[in-house]
């Protein structure tokens, strides 16, 4: 019973503090117009500038290629890659490579999807949006790096930290909920024959099943990808307004010396409160206040880590705008998001005392580049996302392809026996 009134009076908390702060946020706007508006203004100049061409083919191809087949193709192809290591159906190996590519909210998006296609079921679909939904590799090398920190160096630093971390927290989250039910395998996995026959059959089913023509299914995709564009775009503008007028209004400033209480038990310098707190809210102004905090290289670096793992409540709001219409709980992806942070922080610190610090060669020149100043910035960011894309599809294609060599060396339709 004790837990139960717990329970309530949290609720009816929680129900009463989503008011007060709507009201807060209201007062505040109305009282601080222009900066309101000047940064509704910036919000839409990123999403229009950046986010908008960036985003749109990814969201336009990743939803044809599920309509086409292509991720049910996948689904039997990496089913023994995905299923050991995260405990996830093979489909998931596509939203692993598209959301480890081309950033937030992609990885979240792709997750829904494969929900609403029965691919894979609640439970796992909060164990592959927990590691999925990253930063995309420009971000983190170009805009923060070189952009911020002005060190191409850093740019290895910090992408390691975070992919490495999303990898360790993909392992740790195969065991959320481990007891519950798995989506069975695809009926043309077990039949006879090699793996890429099998994953032909399943590409054709799926794609007769779907029924639709190219010019519906293409028409589809393009209204689908700009209503998620939309709202997207409604998250970006909404909270460059609330940390504008919060910020104006002089309501982080009275949480920063908990922060810093926080900080001085931990060892780090105080000066990295206020970054901590707007990247508590979003993702690059909470970097931007770290690279120029003046606190010790390492320790801004590993709070930059920390920020981009989190995601900011921005990127929250996103996702649970993402899957708003399926059954998946946003609480795994909120305690999978503190202990990402908490782990690429961890990985950061220790890849600064290592030698790869100083190999700036590792760095692709193509990176080295802020997409903060030039018009064609969401191509360069599109272009890398579409080579990291690439590149993961292709690791993660050869490790199943030698998984199955592994087990019994049936891999185009022939089965090769040994002899006696």
């Amino acid at each position: 019973m004790k837990i139960k009134n717990l329970h309530s009076y949290m609720f009816k908390a929680y129900q009463l503090f989503l008011p007060i702060l709507a009201v807060i946020i209201t007062v505040s706007i109305v009282c601080f117009p222009d900066e309101a508006f000047n940064a509704a203004l910036e919000g839409l100049n990123t999403w229009f500038a950046i986010v908008l061409p960036a985003l749109l083919p990814f969201f336009i191809g990743s939803q044809l290629l599920m309509g086409l087949g292509v991720v049910h193709f996948m689904g039997v192809l990496l089913e023994p890659f995905m299923r050991p290591l995260f405990n996830v159906p093979g489909a998931g190996s596509f939203v692993m490579a598209m959301g480890l590519a081309s950033g937030y909210p992609v990885g979240s998006m792709l997750t829904g999807k494969l929900v609403k296609n029965e691919l894979c079921n609640t439970w796992e679909a909060e164990r592959l949006m927990s590691f999925t939904n990253t930063a995309d590799p420009l971000f983190m090398i170009g805009a923060v790096a070189v952009g911020m920190f002005k060190d191409a160096r850093l740019g290895i630093i910090i992408a390691l930290s975070h992919y490495i971390s999303a990898i360790i927290l993909g392992l740790i989250m195969r065991f959320y909920a481990k007891n519950k039910e798995i989506t069975p395998l695809a009926s043309t996995f077990k039949k006879q024959g090699g793996v890429f026959l099998r994953a032909t059959h399943e590409l054709l089913r799926a794609r007769k099943e779907d029924g639709r023509p190219f010019g519906q299914l293409l028409g589809d995709c393009i209204k689908d990808s700009v209503n998620s564009l939309l709202m997207v775009l409604g998250f970006i503008v909404l909270f460059s307004v609330i940390i504008r007028t919060i910020t104006v209004a002089g309501f982080i400033d009275i949480l920063i010396p908990v922060i810093e209480t926080i900080l001085k038990a931990f060892g780090f310098d105080i000066s990295l409160a206020p970054a901590i707190l707007s990247g508590f809210f979003e993702i690059t102004l909470g970097t931007q206040l770290a690279s120029t905090a003046s606190a010790p290289l390492m320790q801004r670096v590993i709070i930059v880590s920390s920020i981009i793992a989190w995601s900011g409540l921005s990127v929250h709001f996103q996702v649970i705008s993402m899957v708003s219409d399926t059954k998946i709980k946003i609480a795994p992806y909120i305690f999978a998001r503190l202990l990402h942070a908490f782990l690429a922080g961890f990985v950061a610190y220790v890849l600064m005392i290592t030698p790869i610090y100083g190999f700036e060669s590792l760095v692709i020149p193509a990176f080295a580049m802020s997409p903060q100043t030039t018009s064609e910035s969401w191509f360069n960011i599109f272009k890398t996302s579409t080579e990291v894309f690439v590149l993961l599809f292709i690791l993660i294609l050869l490790t199943s392809i030698i998984t199955h060599l592994m087990k019994n060396l049936n891999i185009i339709g022939f089965k090769v026996v040994k002899k006696k």
